[in-house]
């Protein structure tokens, strides 16, 4: 895998979030939730520092704008010792039942899982910032905070 790099796309609030995976000339580009990205720059975070490596953050995290062939349901995550990297298996949710869905693996280097953890890092924490009270985040236009039960705005 030559690089795994993520991007948000659109305004804040409404930002379509993408993982985009490189080999050679072959490029795959997938939808994903903000939240997956969130828990997969944390696991991957997590992994890169129980490792204990000295990591390379000079990775190219360049993203070429271009539409995601499916959407991600479901990702694991391995580390292969042997080979020294981080196997990502990205599974697509099937409309049927009976149906298989689609599924990529990619294996990348230790140095591009720290340096995606980063970057996905930056971008989820560059979205709206969450309700002190019930973590949902802040809508500029207002926030009927479930916790108040909408009765009073969040405290910050």
């Amino acid at each position: 895998m030559d690089s795994l790099t993520v991007a948000a796309i659109g305004p804040v609030g409404s930002r379509l979030f993408l993982l985009q995976c490189r080999s050679g000339d072959s490029r795959l580009t997938l939808k994903v939730e903000k939240q997956q990205v969130g828990v997969l720059a944390s696991h991957l975070a997590r992994l890169v520092h129980e490792l204990g490596r000295s990591i390379e953050l000079d990775q190219d995290l360049s993203f070429e704008e271009d539409e995601p062939d499916w959407t991600v349901h479901k990702i694991t995550i391995a580390y292969d010792e042997d080979a020294q990297r981080v196997i990502l298996v990205l599974e697509e949710l099937a409309d049927d039942a009976d149906e298989v869905g689609r599924s990529c693996r990619v294996s990348i280097t230790v140095d591009q899982a720290a340096a995606f953890a980063v970057r996905a890092t930056q971008l989820v924490e560059a979205g709206r910032p969450p309700c002190p009270l019930c973590g949902f985040p802040l809508d500029p236009s207002g926030h009927v905070c479930p916790r108040t039960n909408g009765h009073s705005p969040p405290v910050r």
